[in-house]
């Protein structure tokens, strides 16, 4: 497939995860990628594989919940590229507590890294998108979104990449540029291990009482929220702008 030829794509938070498979993805399908993470080291390792497979890639260090930080990735990826097309904000942390329990730091972190990076990272973006009447961004909400129990900052965090996502499509649509967002429900990732084992079980254990609650009986891969993520940033939705997708196994 070839539905990216020509195209330029940034994904956040890629050397794992749901990050790392839509790297791979958008590689595959003929993007250029530039694979960001916190560590370029981490982030090279995913490059690694989509060259060993034909792709293009160019990995990043950048904390993008710094804004100098994020305009120099993004200089990095145009200066390389030439364009940018695609924008997947993926980065996210968590740091789960309850609410008595739960710090400022706690809140601030989970809203500066899965939140104000999605702000930092569109506005550097859109500069390029506008000029050249032409853009995808992708933003990744989460199901926790709706309310989660340990929570409170994840929760807030991810309700507000919503309503970002749907004001960005109003102010950029003019230009051209569409803006969604992804809300998945649980996928099998080092994230929901972590908190596997925060609430003292093991990952499978885990995972089989998420699979019980949810009508398809299983928990979702990152490769099936990357097929999604991969349709919003393609031309195949070019008239689809402002929606949050749940990717969830019909959980309700």
């Amino acid at each position: 497939m070839s539905r990216f030829a020509g195209k330029v794509a940034v994904v956040t938070g890629a050397a794992q995860g749901i990050g790392a498979a839509t790297a791979r993805l958008l590689a595959a399908d003929g993007a250029s990628v530039a694979v960001v993470d916190l560590s370029e080291e981490s982030a090279q390792r995913v490059v690694d594989e989509i060259v060993g497979k034909g792709g293009t890639a160019l990995a990043i260090g950048a904390d993008v919940s710094d804004e100098a930080a994020v305009e120099a990735m993004t200089a990095r990826v145009v200066e390389a590229y030439g364009r940018l097309d695609i924008l997947v904000n993926n980065a996210g942390i968590t740091r789960d507590n309850m609410l008595f329990k739960m710090s400022a730091a706690e809140w601030n972190q989970v809203l500066t890294v899965n939140l104000t990076s999605i702000f930092l990272c569109s506005k550097a973006a859109q500069k390029h998108m506008v000029a050249q009447k032409y853009g995808k961004i992708v933003n990744l909400s989460s199901r926790s979104a709706l309310g989660n129990r340990g929570q409170a900052n994840y929760a807030a965090a991810k309700a507000g990449v919503q309503g970002l996502t749907a004001t960005l499509a109003i102010e950029l649509g003019p230009f051209n540029i569409t803006v969604n967002a992804v809300a998945p429900g649980y996928i099998a990732t080092a994230m929901t291990a972590a908190t596997a084992e925060r609430v003292g079980s093991s990952p499978d254990e885990h995972q089989k009482m998420a699979a019980e609650r949810t009508p398809l009986r299983r928990v979702g891969q990152p490769e099936e929220v990357a097929s999604v993520i991969a349709f919003l940033a393609s031309d195949e939705s070019s008239y689809v702008s402002g929606q949050t997708l749940y990717i969830n196994g019909g959980a309700r």
